[in-house]
């Protein structure tokens, strides 16, 4: 049986463009970044440098940090942002569907290989810079993300828009970002629903902060009006165990949270303080250990 490499280079060339970026992920999911290196040469050989590509390499980045191969990882994000960020200037970046996915990835992978050399004050400083260049993107949420990774535990929690944190001192406070097209948001429900009742003698409290993405069911493009009307119908049809929990809907949120993975979960102490905070789906043992950690 050929590889997907090789099947994927006999496309023709649009599918082989549209399809670079799931087979690159497909083989670095497998670990095999050699053939997702080749697959990847392979594209930029006969396309050149397109957003796809500059995605596919970021993916690259991606994967050889996740194999602890930092200056490999740090080559990569180079190579992607070096061929991302020229792009840009013809393409809006959110106009684009890939670009900016390498431009964060880039972003994303170069603080972290800081931070795994030790440098953390220099991946924050950098971290800063680019959040800075990139404010009025799509990329703040990201980049936010990342500063907070490495600086937000153990500092009080930026406040909320829509609700007062303070009303909740006393209280230990989860905070459940989510999206009403979150698949992994609505796997997190019972866990969140058994880790009510069982720290309710605590009085752990839920807020559930969300945002409009303008659309609605389908992907159908929805005003705000009727966007929170879908909001509504999907927290009563799969969040209804989670009970009548405060769901503030506001961008804004989700920026000073670097709320750009859904689930992302914080978990304050009785004063205010972050002691938790994750981006993507949490077990059921690890969030309790967190909160029981509190008491």
């Amino acid at each position: 049986m050929r590889s997907i490499a090789a099947v994927a280079l006999t496309l023709t060339p649009f599918s082989a463009w549209a399809a670079l970026v799931d087979d690159v992920q497909t083989l670095l999911s497998r670990q095999n970044l050699a053939d997702a290196d080749r697959l990847v040469r392979a594209a930029q050989h006969k396309a050149g440098a397109t957003p796809e590509v500059a995605a596919a390499i970021s993916w690259l980045a991606r994967g050889a940090l996740a194999a602890r191969q930092l200056d490999r990882a740090d080559a990569y994000a180079t190579e992607a942002a070096k061929m991302a960020v020229p792009l840009v200037g013809i393409r809006r970046i959110d106009n684009d569907p890939w670009l900016p996915t390498a431009v964060g990835a880039s972003i994303e992978v170069h603080a972290a290989v800081l931070a795994g050399r030790g440098d953390v004050p220099e991946a924050l400083a950098y971290l800063n810079q680019q959040l800075q260049a990139w404010s009025s993107s799509s990329l703040a949420e990201r980049i936010r993300k990342n500063i907070n990774l490495l600086s937000l535990e153990g500092k009080p929690a930026p406040p909320l828009e829509g609700l007062s944190l303070s009303s909740l001192r006393g209280h230990p406070v989860l905070i459940f970002f989510w999206a009403h097209w979150c698949p992994d948001c609505k796997a997190e429900v019972p866990i969140l629903a058994d880790l009510q009742k069982k720290f309710a003698s605590q009085g752990l409290t839920l807020v559930g902060p969300t945002k409009l993405y303008g659309y609605a069911a389908g992907g159908d493009p929805a005003s705000p009006a009727v966007e929170r009307q879908y909001i509504e119908l999907i927290r009563h049809q799969y969040y209804s165990p989670l009970g009548s929990f405060a769901a503030p809907i506001s961008a804004a949120n989700f920026r000073s949270y670097g709320a750009s993975t859904t689930p992302t979960l914080v978990l304050l102490d009785r004063a205010g303080i972050v002691r938790y905070y994750h981006p993507g789906a949490v077990t059921e043992s690890a969030l309790a250990a967190r909160i029981q950690a509190l008491h």
